[in-house]
């Protein structure tokens, strides 16, 4: 253990104060902290650091626009909140993949019975469930999943085998997940490589009674094609917490067309407690030397 970090909360929070003080640091004016615990999303409030400044949490798992802003670099030590509140969006994304299977949406929007409705409900038991960017979010989804006895296919950055899935493709095979799968899953951080991952040609491969459901960013799904493909039925429907636009406009089409939740997957009070474990870990990881977790990488995008 090194010395006792001082660390800055930048907000009114006794509950990440009392996560620093836990995991053996303490609060202190930014003049002479080691940390910056900072919870605006808007990079253009980010005070002039003093060079006691060794590393900046940030709030959220995106970090598109401090990318965009120029504000990262070597040092001080940028870190997001990505794979913190992996659990609870995976919980959405599971209600989500649940809906589909169940025909929620076409059966919450009927004002008549239909006689046949068993005959479109399906099971996730024995389904394939493509999951395109296997990070925090989806390796929770996979835990999720198991009950279930669905088929996992995991897509990674670089192909590692993921505990759970039945196969683990790298980001240069993800064209192999499309036809395969029930139902896909998007969980991958946005950057310039994964914008529209899909998109046109990625829908009209997968398969006719596929549902895709977007729990990460609008920007990965190109809006257009999608609205394209569930106008003519080549997928069975959609399900998505992000939108790109966001917020969706009033009379968009996807409001008719897919199951839109308006990016809600994380709960205000899961965020805050996840969120406080993640500033207790990084904490006590300053403390002792290691490596933080949820390191920003300017050249990875995220």
């Amino acid at each position: 253990m090194g010395k006792q970090p001082v660390i800055h909360v930048a907000g009114d929070r006794p509950d990440l104060e009392a996560a620093v003080r836990e995991a053996g640091g303490r609060t202190g004016p930014l003049d002479e902290a080691d940390g910056l615990v900072w919870l605006d999303g808007d990079p253009s409030k980010l005070p002039e650091l003093p060079p006691s400044v060794r590393w900046v949490q940030l709030p959220s798992a995106g970090v598109e626009q401090w990318l965009r802003a120029g504000v990262v670099g070597d040092r001080p030590v940028f870190t997001s909140a990505v794979g913190a509140f992996g659990l609870p969006v995976a919980e959405h994304a599971l209600a989500l993949l649940l809906a589909a299977a169940k025909a929620i949406p076409r059966f919450a929007r009927a004002s008549s019975w239909e006689p046949d409705g068993r005959h479109r409900v399906r099971a996730l038991e024995g389904a394939t469930v493509a999951i395109v960017g296997a990070g925090g979010i989806g390796r929770a989804l996979i835990s999720l999943l198991a009950p279930f006895g669905a088929e996992v296919i995991a897509v990674t950055r670089r192909g590692r085998p993921v505990p759970g899935a039945a196969r683990t493709l790298p980001a240069d095979r993800t064209a192999e997940a499309w036809p395969a799968a029930h139902y896909v899953v998007v969980a991958a951080p946005a950057t310039d490589g994964t914008r529209h991952i899909v998109g046109a040609h990625e829908l009209a491969a997968m398969r006719a009674d596929a549902w895709l459901v977007n729990v990460a960013r609008g920007s990965l799904v190109d809006t257009d094609a999608l609205v394209e493909a569930l106008r003519s039925g080549s997928i069975a429907g959609a399900a998505l917490d992000v939108t790109d636009p966001e917020p969706l406009p009033d009379g968009h089409p996807l409001w008719e067309l897919a199951l839109v939740t308006p990016h809600v997957a994380t709960p205000p009070e899961a965020e805050a407690r996840h969120f406080a474990r993640r500033v207790r870990e990084n904490v006590r990881r300053l403390a002792a030397g290691d490596e933080l977790e949820g390191v920003v990488d300017p050249e990875g995008g995220y």
